[in-house]
């Protein structure tokens, strides 16, 4: 198996420059905000974020590929970084916490695509997680100082937690009665929002979450996260890791279930 730790230790290094810039900024009564065409935010400190990142990988992996939320895509080869320099830009802008830098390296290969690093930054929470394809999923300040994840073992749907974003979207995508069955058929249900659900079934402290529509760099790095965490990852109809457009993210145990019910539509 190739041995990613060199990419994970520049996906740390990355997300440390980063994690200054947003923080920086985070709060400041003179951010500059900007509504893009699609009618949501872009922060000047989202655009700052992903310049420095983008200028660090230039260096440092010339030859690599590159997809960001701000600036799109530049390059072309099998190694592509996917990177979302605030996943939450709502929450960052009104001062809310929960937000962080998403980034993560996927490789092409024989059977296709496959995300093989994944870091989860989110500094205004103290908070970071990370994995790479066969090492595990892991939290703490830093490599040298880290807890290992694990995914839960509830089994069923009765006991889970089921965590969401938001409503908007679900009925759009005709999922929504699907969406209320299986709200109501859990134990508990919360809309935390972004990245932090994948990262709590990560730990074990949710035990599915969904979104109906999600772009790559929204998911790439969770769901190499919550796969080496012993989780599953797919679109709402099964396809495995995060290029389906929307996300599925379980302890395992529930992810037919999970599927069972969002990925019916009308």
């Amino acid at each position: 198996m190739p041995d990613f730790n060199d990419d994970l230790r520049l996906a740390h290094i990355l997300a440390d420059a980063a994690d200054a810039t947003t923080m920086e900024r985070f709060k400041a009564l003179d951010l500059k905000v900007e509504t893009k065409p699609d009618m949501t935010p872009v922060s000047e400190a989202d655009k700052a974020a992903e310049e420095l990142i983008r200028s660090q990988l230039g260096r440092a992996r010339p030859r690599d590929a590159v997809l960001g939320e701000e600036y799109g895509s530049h390059g072309n080869g099998p190694r592509r970084w996917i990177v979302d320099p605030i996943d939450g830009t709502k929450n960052y802008v009104r001062g809310v916490p929960v937000w962080a830098t998403l980034i993560s390296l996927v490789v092409s290969g024989e059977n296709g695509d496959e995300g093989v690093v994944g870091v989860v930054s989110a500094p205004a929470l103290g908070r970071r997680w990370w994995a790479s394809k066969g090492r595990g999923a892991y939290t703490g300040r830093s490599l040298s100082a880290a807890t290992r994840l694990q995914v839960s073992k509830i089994n069923k749907l009765e006991d889970a937690s089921f965590a969401y974003s938001s409503l908007s979207g679900w009925e759009e995508q005709g999922r929504l009665d699907g969406f209320l069955h299986l709200s109501r058929n859990c134990w508990r249900t919360r809309g935390y929002g972004d990245f932090w659900p994948y990262m709590m079934v990560a730990e074990g402290s949710v035990d599915i979450c969904a979104e109906p529509e999600l772009s790559l760099w929204d998911m790439a790095a969770p769901a190499v996260i919550v796969q080496e965490a012993g989780g599953r990852y797919t679109s709402l109809d099964g396809e495995p890791g995060p290029f389906g457009g929307n996300a599925a993210a379980s302890n395992g145990h529930l992810h037919e279930e999970l599927l069972g019910y969002l990925g019916r539509t009308g």
